[in-house]
């Protein structure tokens, strides 16, 4: 083998330019695959960081996700039973027993929960109506599933439990209301209740859907607002690991029964958007890749063709075809592997080179620069892929080497 791998080395090295060429394109291809796999992964890390940054991991609703069977269907569950035009049953909307479920889903390991009370409100200021969507709290809990606390610009949800009728609202919100702090606002919810609340506290979380549709309340005050006394509808649960968001709201649905969705459930259209985005961006870097497996390609055909003599002379020494298959495909390998060290290192100062890039915007989430991933797990991968590239690009030369039969290359030769 050590004589395959000089003879592989010399071979490349009578050919410095050729082998430049190939090597700078695996270089290139795993630099730009690194760099747009880099802004890429960092976008959408930093997109779903928002997203559970203001959502809670999973979220309990007081409703089912189907609707209860009917007395017909119960009764012949096999039968071709169709029942149309059910009207809803009249019931009290809220979760029941919301105090025991708080208590089982705290007692889980890694699980922090809340009760909360969501519902419609128009707020008034002067001749202004805006209409906002208010959530109870209880300001000792909901820090532990939301981070709604840091986002806070003035004010702070502590504020609700020292002010009467206190209510926390975005920045958007109020820009729209053209209220500030200390300020007094009217809200009537749609069950006829009117309440003068003032503004304790300013958010802002980036989010323009959050910041100007979204109030916070205490939970007893929305209860009065809604003129619900006493229920909640939603519990939100916040989780030390939020891979465990998924498979826990169906554990947590079936035992339950109320309906419960996850962040990945209530965000799935846009992580089905960040799959498609990941394959336009493989595929655009698979390519660059291809294109650099066929310089390769090239060069060890070149190299067969010119050197069938040589061939000839090792199978007369004793090469078998195996020798000779490895010989060609040990080339292709180093092209791409020096090619694979050449891009991650050209990979990293492109990163970097980027990291300096700034736009010169003030955005609402406070970035002016792109968002970059440095993983090295992508590095991994863009020298696996190098690495196989060329060592599929030098199969075909290397196999149409081996079957070279040397006699009548010496008889051609003659």
């Amino acid at each position: 083998m050590n004589l395959i791998l000089e003879l592989a080395r010399g071979m490349l090295r009578r050919r410095r330019r050729q082998t430049l060429v190939s090597v700078s394109g695996v270089a290139l291809g795993v630099a730009f695959f690194i760099a747009i796999a880099a802004l890429m992964r960092g976008f959408q890390t930093y997109f779903v960081n928002q997203i559970i940054d203001v959502a809670p991991h999973i979220t309990i609703k007081d409703e089912t996700r189907r609707p209860p069977a009917q007395a017909a269907e119960l009764v012949a569950l096999d039968g071709a039973v169709v029942v149309h035009g059910v009207k809803p049953r009249e019931r009290i909307r809220g979760i029941r027993a919301a105090g025991d479920k708080l208590a089982m889903l705290e007692a889980m390991e890694g699980v922090a929960a809340a009760p909360v009370l969501s519902g419609q409100a128009l707020l008034r200021y002067g001749s202004r109506d805006v209409s906002a969507s208010i959530t109870g709290i209880d300001p000792a809990r909901h820090p532990r599933v939301s981070n709604i606390e840091k986002d806070m610009i003035a004010g702070s949800l502590a504020d609700l439990r020292t002010t009467a009728n206190g209510i926390v609202i975005g920045e958007g919100l109020a820009l729209k209301l053209g209220v500030s702090l200390g300020d007094t606002i009217s809200a009537v919810s749609p069950a006829g209740v009117t309440l003068s609340m003032k503004v304790v506290g300013l958010f802002r979380t980036g989010i323009q859907n959050v910041d100007q549709a979204f109030a916070y309340s205490l939970l007893k005050v929305n209860q009065v607002l809604q003129d619900r006394p006493n229920v909640v509808n939603q519990i939100l649960v916040r989780l030390a690991d939020v891979t465990r968001a998924e498979p826990l709201a169906r554990q947590i649905e079936a035992r339950f029964g109320d309906r419960s969705e996850s962040w990945e459930e209530q965000n799935q259209n846009i992580l089905t958007v960040f799959v498609i985005q990941n394959a336009i961006m493989y595929s655009v870097t698979g390519a660059i890749l291809l294109v650099a497996a066929f310089g390769i390609y090239n060069i060890i055909s070149t190299v067969v063709f010119e050197k069938t003599r040589d061939i000839a002379i090792l199978k007369s020494l004793g090469f078998t075809e195996g020798d000779i298959q490895r010989l060609f495909l040990v080339q292709g390998v180093i092209a791409g592997i020096l090619g694979a060290i050449a891009g991650c290192l050209l990979g990293a100062l492109m990163i970097e080179a980027l990291g300096q890039v700034r736009f010169g915007l003030e955005t609402p989430a406070g970035n002016d620069r792109f968002i970059l991933a440095r993983d090295w797990r992508v590095y991994l991968a863009a020298c696996f892929f190098a690495v196989s590239a060329a060592g599929i690009a030098a199969v075909i030369p290397a196999r149409r080497a081996s079957r070279l039969d040397p006699v009548q290359v010496v008889r051609g030769a003659a």
